[in-house]
């Protein structure tokens, strides 16, 4: 917007550096060396609990490899597709790679909406992660709350949106926790005075999207935008306890 071309491409390929990593014979970034190669010795599972790794810091090749939420087409090509991604997200997630409580891999359940036919896996995948590690005791929250980033995602994720890419106003749905949420916003800045979410059917159960609507007319897609969101101003979930594919 500001003309700044230079700017613009310096940056977007900076953002792309990522891909120098990638490595294919794992399917994960892998530290690299001066010259450009691999660093030797690679382990993807080493550094959990903090323990010291080359490469990264408080974390695994596993909790940063799919922290390119700028570029999650970009990082499923290179893993070959999306059924490939797919299965390398499906093992973060059952063997327990996955860490709530680290902020690289905090989106990971959400980018199942990337993969078409697999957005169920978001719903269930968010469920399970505020039922296993947030409640109301001592230890509430999945590690240190870093000016409320922890309370931040369980808030997204019990209305049902989440602000996939920083600096990109669209968020991601999935199945809201409450029946009813009313977000009210300042009339002086914004044409409706609040955003209105709705669940239909909620249960324990029934926590898989069976139909969505956005202003009252049907939606199919798992990525709105701010704008849309502000401008309508009324979300609706109908929930079921079927695997839905939209």
């Amino acid at each position: 917007d500001l003309g700044k071309e230079d700017d613009y491409e310096m940056l977007y390929e900076r953002s792309l550096g990522y891909k120098n990593y990638f490595d294919e014979e794992y399917d994960l970034l892998r530290p690299v060396k001066k010259d450009g190669l691999f660093m030797p010795g690679f382990d993807p599972m080493q550094g959990e609990n903090f323990e010291p790794v080359h490469g990264f810091h408080e974390g695994t090749s596993w909790q940063y490899s799919f922290a390119v939420p700028h570029d999650i087409k970009g990082l499923m090509k290179l893993m070959g597709g999306q059924d490939r991604f797919e299965e390398q997200l499906d093992k973060t997630f059952n063997e327990d790679l996955f860490d709530m409580g680290n902020e690289p891999d905090m989106g990971y359940p959400y980018f199942y909406n990337y993969i078409e036919g697999s957005e169920w896996k978001a719903q269930k995948t968010v469920r399970e992660c505020i039922r296993t590690y947030f409640h109301t005791g001592p230890g509430g929250l999945p590690g240190n709350d870093d000016t409320g980033t922890m309370s931040t995602w369980l808030m997204y994720g019990m209305m049902g949106f989440y602000p996939i890419t920083p600096g990109e106003p669209v968020y991601t749905l999935t199945s809201p926790v409450f029946d009813k949420v009313t977000i009210h916003l300042d009339e002086n800045y914004w044409p409706n005075d609040k955003i209105v979410i709705e669940t239909e059917n909620n249960t324990k159960d029934n926590i898989y999207i069976q139909e969505m609507e956005l202003g009252g007319k049907k939606l199919r897609d798992y990525f709105i935008s701010h704008d849309e969101l502000i401008r309508e101003g009324r979300l609706k979930f109908f929930l079921g306890d079927e695997e839905v594919s939209n």
